[in-house]
């Protein structure tokens, strides 16, 4: 699937309205991550073509879906930051993978082309904290010496909302700064030290597009379809690597969810030669005490797009769940809701 930054961002909004005008009639609820709407789209199109039911999203982002299903005005929410075990017990609430994401940092610098510039974890704290302020800063031409990068201010842009990709890359940044872990720390929204605020990953996506001499971050299938710059990263083991599904895979290999319970992990900086370091993973949200009817539904489509949706995922450059981890979601939804 090809779509610009001006069709994606008007099939979003297109797609708030519809969902605001038939929520009542559609048979499935939803709302949160706006990391997931480019696939999770495609797969409610394609259920909705093969089995004539329907799946009404809002891409509101990770903060919004976990306070509309703690709310109890959907029937799931979706968020890529996963809740603890203890707070998912206070809140009624159950948890499960649904697809590995990575995140990657977007820039539009002149005469920088995807994947021609490199950063490293401390570096991109820098920028965020507003340390480095120009394109042309030492520490960033001594990972680049063959680029020539302009005497340009920095424009830093971060999500306006809270998000489930802030809380990742602001936990990537805790872990590669102890400066920023003191001053900043992470969670899906944080007192940023610097920079614009976007809505949703769209809002983000839009402003860096716009704004020369823009950094931002964004789900890599949002930077893929909307075609802008993206970077490389020095990751845990030295090495430096691109955001590509196969690194996605490489970090998400170290993951044992057969032992974390209700699938809580965080996979930045994972160790490996191979592993990008913004990996993570978006999780759907259900209520223990909902209708046992109206979770059937979700976990319905759940199980259809992991038995079936593999390929639309791959191809927006999502990493599939493995076999194995689907056959411990069946199990878990059997257990945890009877469905």
């Amino acid at each position: 699937m090809k779509m610009n930054l001006k069709a994606l961002s008007k099939a979003l909004g297109v797609c708030a309205l519809v969902i605001s005008a038939s929520a009542m009639a559609d048979d499935v609820t939803g709302a949160g991550s706006t990391a997931i709407y480019p696939v999770l789209s495609q797969w409610a199109n394609t259920y909705k073509d093969k089995t004539g039911n329907s799946i009404n999203y809002q891409s509101i982002g990770s903060g919004g879906g976990i306070k509309m299903i703690k709310e109890k005005t959907v029937n799931f929410g979706d968020s890529d930051m996963p809740l603890t075990p203890d707070q998912l017990k206070e809140a009624n609430l159950v948890q499960f993978p649904v697809v590995i994401i990575g995140i990657t940092p977007i820039v539009n610098v002149p005469g920088v082309k995807p994947g021609e510039m490199i950063l490293d974890g401390k570096v991109l704290a820098d920028i965020y904290m507003g340390k480095i302020t120009k394109w042309n800063d030492k520490a960033i031409t001594a990972l680049n010496p063959k680029l020539h990068l302009p005497d340009l201010d920095i424009t830093v842009v971060h999500r306006a909302d809270g998000s489930g990709t802030t809380f990742y890359f602001t936990d990537y940044l805790s872990k590669v700064s102890q400066e920023w872990k003191d001053k900043v720390g992470s969670n899906t929204s944080v007192q940023w030290p610097a920079g614009m605020g976007g809505k949703g990953s769209e809002g983000v996506a839009s402003y860096v597009a716009q704004v020369k001499g823009s950094i931002g971050y964004d789900e890599y299938a949002y930077a893929m379809q909307t075609h802008l710059t993206w970077t490389r990263m020095v990751n845990s083991a030295g090495k430096i690597v691109s955001p590509a599904p196969k690194h996605f895979q490489a970090a998400s290999a170290k993951t044992d969810f057969a032992h974390a319970s209700d699938f809580y992990t965080i996979m930045t900086n994972a160790p490996g030669a191979e592993s990008w370091p913004l990996t993570a993973t978006t999780y759907f949200l259900l209520r223990t005490d909902s209708a046992k009817e109206d979770n059937a539904k979700v976990v319905k489509f759940a199980k259809w797009f992991l038995h079936n949706g593999q390929e639309q995922a791959a191809k927006l450059d999502y990493v599939p769940l493995p076999e194995a981890t689907i056959k411990l979601i069946e199990s878990y939804t059997k257990t945890k809701l009877g469905v």
